[in-house]
C-alpha cells in the first residue's frame, strides 16, 4: 500500500472520531438536561412553547406544562429544547448598559460627541451635497480623467 492511501485513511478515521465525540458529548448533555427537570421550572419547548413545569411522570416520560394560569397541557420530555433563564440577568445587564449610558451623556463637550450634539448632525438625501465644488475645469471630466461630452 501506498503511504499516502494509509494517511488519508488515518485522517478520515480521526475526522470520523471527533465528529461522533462532540454528537455524544452533545447527546450526554441533552439527557442530563432532560433527566434533572422538575416541577416549577421554566422551560421552552421545541416548538417555541413556553411554560412552567407542574409535572413530572417518570414512568410515561410525559411532562406536565402550564403555560397560562389555568391552561396545562402534557408533553413528552424529549420534546423540551431548554430552560428558561431568569429575568434578573437582563435587568442587572440593563443597569450596566444605563451606567454606562449616564457616563457617556456627562462627558465633556470639548473631549467628543455627546447625545446633545446628535440633533445638530444633517444627514443629506442623496450623494449630490456630498461632493466638493471642484474647478470648473474638473466639472466635465470623468474619474479617470476623460471629458463627460
Amino acid at each position: 500500500m501506498d503511504i499516502s492511501f494509509i494517511l488519508i485513511l488515518a485522517l478520515a478515521a480521526g475526522a470520523m472520531f471527533l465528529m461522533t465525540s462532540r454528537t455524544r458529548k452533545q447527546q450526554r448533555e441533552a439527557q442530563n438536561f432532560r433527566a434533572n427537570l422538575a416541577p416549577g421550572q421554566e422551560v421552552m419547548t421545541g416548538s417555541g412553547m413556553f411554560g412552567t413545569i407542574v409535572d413530572v411522570d417518570e414512568e410515561a416520560d410525559v411532562i406536565t406544562i402550564e403555560s397560562t394560569p389555568g391552561n396545562q397541557s402534557r408533553w413528552l420530555r424529549a420534546a423540551i429544547a431548554k430552560l428558561v433563564e431568569p429575568p434578573v440577568a437582563a435587568e442587572e445587564e440593563a443597569d450596566e448598559t444605563s451606567d454606562e449610558d449616564a457616563a457617556y451623556g456627562s462627558a465633556d463637550p470639548d473631549a467628543g460627541t455627546t447625545s446633545g450634539d446628535v440633533d445638530d448632525l444633517v444627514v443629506p438625501d442623496d450623494l449630490s451635497g456630498l461632493t466638493d465644488g471642484g474647478s470648473d475645469k474638473d466639472r466635465g471630466r470623468r474619474d479617470d480623467g476623460t471629458d463627460t461630452k
